[in-house]
């Protein structure tokens, strides 16, 4: 029987998932998850906003974080995008890029400690490799007539200026916009390591059963997402810019010194430091090898295979939620709700309540990233089928979906599904962090044994296996000749 490559490779990518399974600790362990789960929902349900001191500030601080962060990161995105073409710009890019805002936040609060500059560079300098790598591209599929019909002799800037950038524009300010929501998610999730966001609050509020006081925080950050459009108007952005800095609280002084010591002692292998020889490193390094580096990759991997593939099919159950060719729109109002809490939720908060329900295995961390990554490209593909024309006697149903809509969404769905690979191996990674023995597990652990050596060693191989993955996708996409440039507009 024939199969196009697509076919072929998602029933490839499908056996590999199943697999992993076997592999993978999938197991509830608390004594009574649905009670919890009730007991949260009704805390939602129910929510108690009068309880909740300095929410206020928090709330100020999540988006002071998040406002400087962005701008910081696209601005140094853009200057990096500007020199893409070079190979050592898209390495260092792909390299800033690979490493997770938590573990940029645990690495500078060693030095920095919980000054505000840890959660702005936490978050501006993943954010500019990403900008990096979208500005550019945005950049290369300009309309290249404008520059040809310039008088000859137009200087390079000029060209650029007035032939390029009008034409981008557009694409630019959306896909910023994009990030904008993002930094936000990035910016709560950030209170998790002890910075004053929403984060903090959330962890705090339901490590002491205060649900109600959780569905407050929760629908707080819902309504500060859904309303992005009334209230981050780009003739307010200027202003916003100006006074975020000042929300960002005040930190201790920052001791240069404990940032000279991090990297010329701290970081540096303890063998090298003790001068015990070329023996004792290669020892050292096998030891972190067998013991941290090579578990930490192999449940990284298994986590992210699995991941990848319910993501897959939480995205093809949602879709049709927000299409106009299913139901009415009452059906599409409640499919878009659900779509923007299940976007607008970060990976690592979903992961942390579900493990508090639960208890520590993979299967929060996987519903949490298939839930967070389907709602995401549900929501866009949905879009896309909204814009397929039907002809006026095409079938209904389970038919119009299955012989209509998937067929032609299929390619689409591949290219979203393969792009968000890499984010979905970023997030696996720092969801250890939680006590899922994924690399960010093993990271933390050496971090509170105040062994930084390890942990930078271990961050490096995240950043390198995020690499290797993002070189997989693009290899897979090319093959299939999956068109991604287009979702730079669409996200």
């Amino acid at each position: 029987m024939f199969f196009s490559p697509s076919v072929r490779i998602t029933l490839c990518f499908i056996g590999i998932a199943v697999l992993c399974l076997f592999a993978a600790d999938l197991a509830i362990t608390t004594v009574n998850p649905w009670k919890d789960l009730a007991a949260l929902f009704l805390g939602v349900v129910t929510p108690d906003f009068l309880s909740l001191e300095g929410i206020g500030i928090a709330l100020l601080r999540t988006l002071a974080f998040a406002f400087t962060g962005v701008a910081l990161g696209s601005v140094s995105g853009f200057l990096l995008a500007l020199a893409f073409r070079w190979r050592i710009v898209r390495m260092f890019s792909a390299f800033i890029r690979a490493i997770h805002e938590l573990f940029w936040a645990l690495i500078f609060l060693q030095f920095f400690g919980f000054h505000p500059l840890t959660g702005v560079l936490a978050i501006a300098i993943p954010y500019a490799g990403i900008f990096a790598k979208v500005y550019s591209e945005i950049l290369d599929e300009v309309d290249p007539t404008p520059e040809r019909v310039l008088p000859v002799g137009s200087q390079t800037l000029s060209a650029f200026l007035y032939a390029r950038i009008p034409d981008a524009l557009p694409q630019l300010v959306t896909y910023t916009s994009y990030r904008l929501e993002c930094g936000l998610r990035s910016s709560a999730v950030l209170g998790f390591v002890g910075l004053p966001t929403l984060g903090y609050y959330l962890e705090s509020s339901f490590a002491q059963g205060f649900y109600s006081e959780v569905g407050a925080l929760l629908l707080l950050f819902y309504l500060l997402i859904a309303t992005m459009r009334l209230w981050a108007r780009p003739k307010l952005i200027p202003a916003y810019l100006v006074a975020a800095p000042f929300f960002l609280g005040d930190g201790l002084p920052i001791v240069w010194g404990n940032v000279v010591r991090f990297f010329t002692q701290d970081i540096v292998p303890s063998p090298i430091r003790n001068n015990e020889g070329w023996s004792g490193l290669l020892s050292w390094l096998s030891d972190l090898a067998l013991n941290e580096a090579l578990p930490g990759i192999w449940n990284t991997l298994v986590l992210t295979q699995i991941a990848l593939v319910l993501t897959g099919i939480v995205t093809l159950i949602a879709f049709p939620l927000i299409s106009q060719h299913f139901g009415g729109p009452t059906r599409r109002t409640v499919g878009h709700v659900l779509l923007v809490v299940a976007r607008s939720t970060p990976e690592y908060v979903l992961a942390y309540i579900l493990l508090q329900l639960w208890g520590p295995s993979m299967l929060p961390a996987v519903v949490a990233l298939a839930l967070h990554n389907g709602g995401i490209i549900g929501y866009l593909i949905g879009r896309r089928s909204s814009q397929i024309e039907l002809r006026p006697d095409a079938p209904r149903g389970v038919n119009r979906y299955t012989y209509e809509l998937v067929p032609r969404l299929y390619s689409p769905f591949l290219a979203f599904l393969f792009y968000r690979w890499e984010i979905i191996m970023r997030e696996t990674a720092i969801l250890g962090i939680l006590g899922i023995y994924t690399l960010g597990f093993y990271v933390d652990s050496a971090i509170q044994n105040i062994q930084f050596d390890r942990a930078m060693i271990l961050i490096l191989i995240t950043a390198l296996l995020n690499i290797v993955i993002d070189m997989i996708s693009r290899r897979v996409r090319a093959g299939l000749k999956l068109k991604v440039s287009q979702t730079c507009e669409d996200y």
